[in-house]
């Protein structure tokens, strides 16, 4: 810091650069103990979430559910039900639901709580410094939630054809009556199977082996299979080379030799941290080799310990409530760091892959555990015997639990079902506060709920732990008590 030089008084106490979940979150609690804290954003306040990320893709995903409710009818004792689909309309509805959230993210709302809100880019000039709009503003602290965009790969000839990323995706108007989708991660599956239930055709491209990759090989098969029952044609292991235009048609050309056609083509091959036009370069701020901004367990920088990163452009994770949990540990360290500083912690962090069936993992899975020199024992527990599940006739799916070797301590779940990114929740809380199975086994789960999955995992395991001796031993006892 010593180029720098280093103002005798300041305007704010921290100043937050991007409102998504991380910025919104650390002005949040500084304004709340009473700190003057501003946020500056350059485009729309709530951040990619609310405008083109978690917010649409769920209000979309749940018209679609619908859809394909109704189209299964004859499923649930009704008479066979064809729905009819109106385009438009659902993509009305997805920005109303977008128009009917954005007062929790609002300039108003983040005003009214005391924060300075700012529209326009920011330029760090100085560890202390930020300027936006021409005026430099000085800060003690500064926490850089710049989030990420989506990643668009250089395939030959995609500038001939119509390709959508998370942010255009919501302005189209038509239904494309064929959808190819590249990348088998949670945001192109999601969108895939929206658009399949919609009334798409859909094509998915995935160059690894499998669909899901983060998750174990069981979890990808079950959505595997689920998507393949909806009409997907999941093409894995499968490169794209070129995209093309011939007749007024959109072509994609594979490295299997297929071409496909398509309509538009949705690229979901992942997310890179906004890190560039803000003074990081002129800073010599260190970024990790994925480009993410490179934080210490305080979620400083390594060079100057008065700015702090969270969210997509700090990682680990790309998550909202991750960006959210990590603004926090910037909003709290920054403001009371020299009477106590808080280290981040990850190991109750879970996440959630909104498909049919839906996805939910925290901790560890079988790969991460593997790799991390782990040793471990696995309870699995099928949703197919749930009573709820059976009378809703969504009984598919399960619950997987990892604990230590040997001990009920939960090191990791997963769960594969309609309610899995509700159920976790249980696992999560687990994790972080070191409840092992034998005490959810003994709490009570309302009946007829998914969340007894559960509990029937957790009696799995119970089951697993009893030896033979200790079973003939029972036999003996109660053959000597009835003589």
């Amino acid at each position: 810091m010593s180029n720098f030089k280093k103002p005798k008084s300041f305007d704010y106490n921290m100043i937050s650069i991007g409102a998504g979940a991380g910025g919104l979150v650390t002005s949040y609690i500084g304004a709340a103990v009473k700190a003057r804290v501003a946020l500056i954003e350059k485009h729309k306040m709530g951040g990619d979430c609310l405008n083109t990320g978690c917010v649409p893709s769920k209000a979309i995903l749940k018209s679609a559910k619908i859809a394909k409710i109704i189209r299964n009818a004859k499923k649930y004792g009704l008479e066979e039900i064809d729905p009819k689909i109106n385009f438009q309309n659902v993509m009305n509805r997805v920005h109303q639901v977008i128009k009917e959230i954005e007062p929790h993210d609002s300039v108003e709302r983040y005003t009214n709580l005391g924060v300075e809100c700012f529209q326009g880019n920011a330029k760090i000039i100085s560890p202390w410094e930020v300027e936006v709009n021409g005026k430099v503003l000085t800060t003690k602290n500064i926490t850089i939630a710049t989030g990420a965009s989506p990643f668009t790969p250089p395939i030959p000839g995609l500038d001939q054809v119509p390709y959508l990323i998370s942010e255009n995706l919501w302005d189209i108007k038509e239904l494309p009556k064929k959808f190819l989708v590249v990348g088998g991660g949670p945001i192109g599956l999601e969108m895939a199977q929206a658009f399949q239930n919609l009334g798409s055709q859909v094509t998915v491209l995935e160059m690894s082996p499998r669909i899901m990759m983060k998750e174990d090989e069981d979890v990808s098969h079950e959505v595997s299979e689920h998507l393949k029952k909806d009409g997907i044609d999941l093409l894995v292991n499968t490169k794209l080379e070129k995209f093309s235009k011939e007749n007024n048609s959109n072509f994609a050309y594979l490295s299997s030799g297929e071409r496909i056609e398509f309509d538009n083509v949705l690229l979901a091959v992942g997310r890179r941290a906004n890190v560039q036009g803000f003074g990081l370069e002129e800073l010599g701020i260190e970024l990790n080799q994925n480009g993410t901004i490179k934080v210490d367990q305080y979620l400083r920088t390594t060079k100057y310990k008065n700015i702090y990163a969270c969210g997509d452009v700090a990682g680990p994770y790309q998550l909202t409530h991750m960006a959210a949990h990590q603004a926090w540990f910037c909003a709290v360290n920054g403001l009371f760091g020299k009477f106590k500083k808080f280290k981040v912690h990850y190991n109750a962090t879970s996440w959630a892959t909104y498909t049919d069936p839906e996805v939910a993992t925290v901790g560890h899975t079988e790969i991460s555990a593997t790799e991390s020199n782990i040793k471990y024992d696995v309870t699995k527990y099928g949703l197919d015997d749930l009573d709820r599940a059976i009378a809703e006739s969504d009984n598919y799916g399960f619950v997987k639990v990892l604990t230590q070797k040997g001990k009920d301590k939960i090191i990791g779940a997963t769960i594969v079902g309609p309610q899995a990114s509700t159920m976790i929740i249980e696992f999560v809380t687990a994790i972080k506060y070191g409840i092992g199975l034998n005490k959810i086994l003994g709490t009570i789960h309302a009946y007829p709920t998914f969340g007894e999955g559960n509990k029937y995992a957790a009696g799995e395991w119970k089951k697993s732990q009893v030896k033979e001796w200790q079973m003939n031993l029972l036999e003996k006892f109660h053959r000597w008590s009835r003589s």
